[in-house]
């Protein structure tokens, strides 16, 4: 009787997932591809034109290493443990830097109606995510997110009276000792594959190129996007058991010789790292500070050293790329709480901000330099402002938290309608902060009137990413996109003037949104459901209060009813990948899109047209 053969396998039989008797077989790794499909599925129309994809790279997922354990249950709803992955993120960056203007104070003009002089821009303007996000709020979740150079002439100001900080970096101070990744013996790193021809390449690429950055499973990718070959990695590192989650890379060290990165992982760990030279260290190696995984990573604006990471536990902390590590120990520091509540109340719960190391503390010879417990649940993202003071924290604890971290203020807490918040990003102009998350709105929030604005309608399922389009926001509109767990991309127009108040909203709330002393002062009434201690009122809670930074107190607001909040419905919504949506990167050529599965899909802008094309244009119409 004939047998068939049994199935292939790639680890030992005895012990896959270990070391087991037997060596185990290699495992199969799969490429990167690129495809440029066409047809009219490939293309969505908004008022300004069509875009049209150029481009899918898929970014290809790296089998488990053999040292994983199996996953037991594929199901997402079990509540065994599983993998911590982040999807894919990625971060754009242009090394040229000499000729960017500082653009991060003034509002972003709409290309239709820019001058020659506000497009001299050397180098490509990006927004991310994450940004989410990039690191001067431009993007959401970030992320992550794409990055601009246009802050690599901001003055650091995180720091700057603390003398202690300044000793702690002085040129005496032994540093973080860095080795090379290609050589390196750690079980923590798996192997790094080069391009055969990587010396070649980087020696004929210029500073203009686009390069990309993206994590995948358990995979980082660096990609040279104006090569022929864009799909072939200058370099992949594989890592063992831990998966990056986040990346972010340094704006103001970056050169045609060092490329500063930071990479988050899901044990905690976060590792410096220059794709040119190949040397990196590891910092809160084995979770020395704290152990739990780190959702999102920035540098701080202006900073060739510090930058801030969001841990899984609510915790914000700021580390030094060369200090060592040491046991944390909090400090006797003091903890804000919002003056509007007393004891163990939910507002109390929100309104907290607990200071476990300030950064004005004398103890700056080993990292951390800062930590902060901020959320009562998982961070999930955090996007930093164009004035470089000011962080926007989202949280599974339904909370969007305004906090100023130079002066390590909690300014508002703003409650979603329910769920978790999953992503935010800031205004051009530091006017406004989107949030999306597991309700599936996309919140617009007024930072100057401290109120909620609009919610947007049109998702299907979860929000996982927000940024604006600085080329399609000028002093009156704003444009910006979401992306979601529904594999969906929408845009969205916005201008306060076309926003109306529903009419439930007028007899409730006239004359309570602004942030001026009001006539009536209604307490906060917090919801009697214990599990999501969410706070609700049929009517807007008037507190007195300050300018944002020089007032003493946390404002926790409540949710307003959805009746009395305007909503603000999409200008496109397209499905455009059959798996969900992870991050949304505005460029000034084209909109890049990301999924959980890998994919990279770069969507061609319409092309302008010029004076005279539109003046015959119009003559033809007239004839």
């Amino acid at each position: 009787m004939f047998v068939l053969p049994p199935p292939p396998i790639r680890y030992p039989p005895a012990n896959p997932y270990g070391t087991g008797i037997g060596a185990p077989v290699p495992i199969l790794e799969t490429s990167n591809t690129i495809k440029n499909p066409t047809g009219p599925e490939w293309q969505f129309s908004v008022g300004e034109g069509t875009y049209t994809l150029k481009e899918d790279i898929f970014l290809a997922t790296p089998p488990p290493h053999p040292s994983e354990p199996p996953i037991t249950n594929p199901n997402p709803l079990s509540t065994a443990p599983q993998a911590f992955v982040g999807g894919t993120k990625i971060s754009l960056l242009q090394i040229k830097g000499g000729e960017i203007q500082n653009h991060h104070h003034q509002i972003y003009r709409n290309p239709t109606v820019a001058t020659s002089r506000d497009t001299q821009d050397g180098a490509s303007r990006i927004s991310g995510d994450t940004d989410e996000d990039s690191s001067i709020g431009l993007g959401g979740s970030g992320s992550l997110g794409s990055k601009s150079g246009e802050m690599a002439h901001v003055p650091e100001k995180f720091g700057n009276g603390n003398a202690s900080l300044s000793v702690a970096t002085g040129k005496n101070v032994k540093k973080k000792p860095k080795s090379n990744i290609a050589k390196s013996n750690s079980s923590f790193v798996s192997r790094i594959i080069q391009h055969e021809n990587l010396t070649k390449r980087l020696q004929e690429r210029s500073s203009e190129d686009l390069m990309l950055f993206a994590n995948i499973n358990r995979a980082f990718n660096w990609l040279d996007m104006d090569s022929a070959i864009k799909q072939e990695p200058l370099s992949k590192i594989l890592f063992t058991k831990a998966h990056p989650i986040c990346h972010d890379v340094n704006m103001v060290t970056r050169s045609t010789h060092q490329i500063d990165v930071i990479i988050g992982f899901s044990t905690g760990d976060i590792i410096w790292f220059d794709p040119i030279s190949n040397k990196y260290a590891r910092i809160n190696k084995n979770g020395t500070i704290n152990s739990h995984a780190v959702t999102e990573i920035k540098w701080l604006p202006g900073s060739e050293r510090l930058f801030l990471a969001a841990h899984n536990d609510g915790s914000l902390v700021v580390y030094d790329r060369d200090k060592e590590d040491a046991p944390f120990v909090p400090e006797d520091a003091p903890t804000h709480r919002n003056a509007n509540s007393n004891g163990a109340s939910p507002a109390s719960m929100m309104g907290s901000l607990g200071i476990r190391k300030s950064v004005t503390s004398t103890n700056q010879k080993s990292n951390p330099v800062s930590y902060w417990s901020v959320a009562k649940g998982p961070i999930t993202a955090f996007a930093i402002s164009s004035d470089c003071e000011h962080l926007a924290v989202v949280s599974e604890d339904e909370c969007l938290r305004v906090f100023n971290y130079v002066k390590e203020k909690l300014l508002d807490v703003h409650c979603s309608y329910y769920g978790g918040l999953l992503c935010v990003c800031w205004s051009p102009d530091g006017r406004y902060i989107l949030t999306g998350g597991q309700d599936d709105l996309v919140s617009i929030w007024s930072v100057v009137e401290r109120r909620i604005v609009a919610r947007c309608e049109g998702h299907h399922s979860w929000v996982s990413s927000v940024s604006f389009d600085p080329w399609r926001c000028d002093d009156r509109t704003y444009r910006f996109g979401s992306v979601g767990h529904d594999c969906r991309l929408l845009l969205w127009d916005f201008s306060v003037g076309m926003l109306h108040k529903p009419k439930a909203a007028a007899n409730h709330r006239r004359g309570s949104m602004s942030s001026a002393s009001p006539s009536h002062h209604q307490p906060v009434r917090a919801r009697g459901d214990s599990l999501s201690q969410r706070l609700r009122s049929s009517s807007s809670v008037a507190v007195t209060a300050n300018s944002m930074d020089d007032g003493h107190e946390t404002l926790v607001h409540p949710v307003d009813a959805r009746a009395q909040t305007a909503v603000l419905p999409p200008v496109m919504s397209k499905v455009i990948d059959p798996c969900p949506l992870s991050q949304l990167v505005f460029r000034e050529d084209a909109i890049i899109t990301t999924c959980m599965d890998g994919h990279v899909k770069t969507w061609n802008r319409p092309q302008l047209r010029t004076g005279s094309e539109v003046t015959l244009s119009a003559s033809a119409a007239g004839s």
